[in-house]
């Protein structure tokens, strides 16, 4: 199990953002979260995780966002209805479980998440899939 605060990559922080329900690590193009043990990760606590974004980060740049469950939560699925609603795009989510129960919790959150939800057992793994499919976004020319 990898937190965010012991790899190599955590020298690029930009900010970190700390609520009751977990830690969000925001980098360049990049949003890392951990969420902590036994929550349940509602619609309320992704506003939050969203506003700082934009601030931090801005609304005009592709976004990869890592979900690293390093701590066994639960997320309301249909609370994603409410993300599109707001008119968010999330150009990139992957999710980096370290058990099954981590896995599961995919399965159903992926019948709700209108792109494709990348998994990983590894979180460099995922910061450098993330940052990859970043860089290229950004390469894109605009029309």
């Amino acid at each position: 199990m990898q937190r965010v605060r012991e790899i190599a990559f955590f020298k690029n922080i930009r900010e970190i953002r700390e609520y009751e329900f977990g830690v969000f690590y925001f980098f360049d193009g990049l949003v890392i979260s951990e969420i902590k043990e036994g929550v349940v990760f509602n619609w309320s606590m992704a506003q939050k995780a969203i506003d700082a974004a934009y601030e931090v980060i801005g609304q005009d740049r592709p976004i990869a966002y890592i979900s690293n469950r390093i701590h066994d939560y639960s997320v309301v699925p249909t609370d994603w209805i409410k993300f599109y609603t707001h008119r968010h795009k999330l150009e990139l989510y992957s999710v980096v479980a370290y058990n099954k129960s981590g896995l599961a919790s995919i399965i159903l959150e992926k019948m709700f998440f209108r792109n494709n939800i990348r998994q990983f057992s590894d979180l460099e793994t995922a910061i450098n899939w993330s940052l990859s499919k970043i860089e290229a976004k950004n390469e894109q020319p605009t029309i």
